[in-house]
């Protein structure tokens, strides 16, 4: 009974001194709808994304109804994105395509899912020191490019559609090269029927990118290596005509040159 009695009286003494606590004060308890996004503006313009996406869902949560709490959706999908959470920015960016698929802001949530999955798998580093992008998971290279082609498809005419239609152009090429890399580490290991699938992949699928030459290089060595010497001339005609017309000259197209590809170009460290 004594414990009892002793624990009794503590338990009463440290409600009363929870009860002589501050409150926790909620500054934001009386801000306006105006007055939230405000404040998650220049949250992100200062850079705190995490301020401002907590203001931008504090936002709509008291005030669903409304042109602020509409902008809120689109720009915390944003926010997302610019503090590296691209599973949250492109979940946000299809909540509000699914909840106002009429909005005149709507081609810019295709735009900034297309982005996400451009910038995904980036690391720091590889944003700032040249790396070799086709390596990449192409997975989510896929995912970007048919983004922008849905962009592209449902509004032609929109202002991200000719930046959406160059970065398909890009991501093309490097799905292309992607399949040449493993066309390559094929042929490496004597698999040479896998190459020639992974070359005839790239000349059908991506035609008018610079894999295609190297394709046809590599299918009519692949045959070579299989004995298939009919479909080995075959590819070196099918790649002489090419050459001899100029259909193979195709640029590459590079988008979002970053600061380290630059210097690594002013300093010629391509270079023996």
């Amino acid at each position: 009974m004594k414990i009892i009695r002793i624990l009794l009286v503590s338990a009463t003494l440290l409600l009363s001194a929870c009860s002589l606590l501050p409150e926790q004060i909620d500054e934001t308890k009386d801000w306006s709808a105006q007055k939230f996004y405000k404040e998650a503006s220049e949250s992100m313009a200062a850079g705190d994304y995490q301020k401002a996406i907590e203001y931008y869902e504090t936002l709509e949560a008291r005030y669903p109804f409304g042109q602020y709490a509409i902008q809120s959706q689109i720009d915390v999908a944003y926010a997302y994105y610019k503090d590296g959470k691209a599973v949250e920015a492109i979940a946000a960016a299809d909540r509000f395509i699914k909840l106002h698929p009429r909005n005149p802001h709507v081609d810019y949530a295709y735009y900034l899912k297309g982005l996400v999955n451009f910038n995904r798998n980036l690391g720091f580093i590889q944003r700032f020191i040249p790396t070799d992008t086709s390596q990449r998971d192409p997975v989510t290279t896929l995912s970007s490019f048919n983004d922008f082609a849905e962009l592209v498809r449902l509004y032609p005419d929109s202002e991200y559609s000719a930046d959406a239609r160059q970065r398909m152009v890009y991501l093309r090429n490097n799905l292309a090269m992607n399949e040449m890399h493993v066309a390559r580490y094929y042929m490496k290991r004597g698999a040479y029927l896998a190459a020639a699938n992974r070359c005839v992949t790239v000349i059908e699928k991506y035609q008018r990118t610079p894999s295609v030459k190297e394709a046809l290089e590599i299918l009519a060595l692949a045959y070579d290596k299989l004995g298939m010497q009919e479909l080995s001339a075959d590819a070196r005609r099918v790649l002489a005509i090419n050459q001899a017309s100029g259909a193979l000259e195709i640029p590459e197209t590079e988008v979002e040159e970053s600061y380290g590809r630059k210097i690594w170009n002013y300093l010629e460290l391509d270079k023996n």
